[in-house]
C-alpha cells in the first residue's frame, strides 16, 4: 500500500491556514516512475504563490474551476479541462471556491514531445479516466507493472491533445499591465481604448502599438479574449448563458453567442454539452 509522508518537492509556495496538508505518496525524483499523481481537495478559495516544479505538471479540475498565471499570461481552467505547465515555469495557482484537484507530475525526460509552452487542453473521457485511475494507483507500480503502462498510455493520451485558444496574454509594460488588470477586475468595461490610455498616462498610438508586440492580439481582440476565458469559466459552474453575455457587457445574448462562436467554432451550449458527452 502506498505510504503518504511529508516531502520536499522542489517548490515554494504560500499556504493559507485552511490549505490541507502538503502530503504526497512518493518522491517526485524518482525517475524509474515517469508520472507521479496526486490528488488534493480544497473546501473553499485558495491561492498558491508563485513556486516551480522540477517536473513538467498537468493539472485536471475534476470540480471547480482554477486559474494559472504565469510571466506569459493567464489561463483559466473549468472542469474537464487541464492546464499543460512544462518544468521549471515559475506559476501561481489560485481558485475562488472549493476545487478538486488532480496533478500529474511528469518527468522532463518524457515531458520533451509535450507543448514547451503552457497551454489548456480539453480532457477527453479516457484521459479523464486515466487521470483518476493513476490517483488510485499512486506510486505502487513498478516500471514494467499494469500501473506503469497507465502511465505510458496517459503520455500518449497527452501528445495527442491540442491546446485551446483560453490563453489570456499578459503583457509586460507597467502602463499596459495598469489597463489590463482593471479590465480584469471588470471585463464588462466598455470603454475605448483613447480612455485607458489617459489613465495610464500613454497615448492611444502607443498603447495600440504595445497590446500588438506584447500580446500578440489587438486592444479589441484581447478584450474579447478576457471575456471569453471569463464566460468558459462562469458557464462551467452553471450560470446561465443570458446571465453571462449581460454581465460581460454585451447589449444582447445573440452578441455574445455570435464572439462565442467565432472564438471556439460553437455555441455555448453545443460547447457544454460536448464537453459533458466527451467527459
Amino acid at each position: 500500500m502506498t505510504q503518504n509522508r511529508q516531502i520536499d518537492s522542489g517548490e515554494t509556495w504560500v499556504r493559507r491556514p485552511t490549505d490541507p496538508p502538503i502530503n504526497h505518496p512518493g518522491d517526485l525524483e524518482d525517475r524509474a516512475r515517469p508520472i507521479v499523481p496526486l490528488a488534493r481537495d480544497y473546501a473553499g478559495p485558495s491561492r498558491r504563490d508563485w513556486h516551480r516544479h522540477r517536473r513538467g505538471q498537468l493539472l485536471y479540475a475534476s470540480a471547480g474551476v482554477m486559474t494559472v498565471e504565469t510571466a506569459m499570461g493567464i489561463w483559466v481552467v473549468a472542469p474537464e479541462q487541464a492546464v499543460w505547465i512544462p518544468p521549471g515555469v515559475d506559476h501561481q495557482v489560485s481558485h475562488a471556491q472549493a476545487i478538486a484537484m488532480r496533478t500529474l507530475y511528469i518527468d522532463p525526460e518524457v515531458a520533451e514531445s509535450l507543448p514547451r509552452d503552457c497551454c489548456v487542453v480539453a480532457v477527453p473521457a479516457l484521459l479523464r479516466e486515466l487521470i483518476l485511475r493513476s490517483v488510485e494507483v499512486g506510486l505502487d507500480y513498478t516500471p514494467e507493472g499494469p500501473g506503469a503502462r497507465i502511465m505510458a498510455v496517459i503520455l500518449d493520451e497527452l501528445c495527442a491533445l491540442r491546446p485551446e485558444p483560453l490563453h489570456l496574454p499578459q503583457p509586460r509594460d507597467p502602463r499596459l499591465l495598469k489597463v489590463t488588470q482593471a479590465m480584469i477586475d471588470d471585463p464588462a468595461e466598455g470603454r475605448p481604448l483613447a480612455d485607458w490610455a489617459r489613465d495610464a498616462g500613454a497615448s492611444e498610438r502607443t498603447l495600440a502599438r504595445l497590446f500588438v508586440k506584447q500580446t500578440g492580439l489587438t486592444f479589441g481582440e484581447w478584450r474579447e479574449r478576457l471575456r471569453l476565458v471569463t464566460a468558459v469559466a462562469r458557464l462551467a459552474e452553471g450560470a446561465a448563458v443570458t446571465a453571462v453575455a449581460l454581465d460581460l457587457g454585451y447589449q444582447s445574448p445573440s452578441a455574445f453567442i455570435a464572439m462565442f462562436r467565432r472564438s471556439l467554432g460553437e455555441t455555448p451550449g453545443r460547447y457544454l454539452r460536448r464537453r459533458t458527452e466527451d467527459g
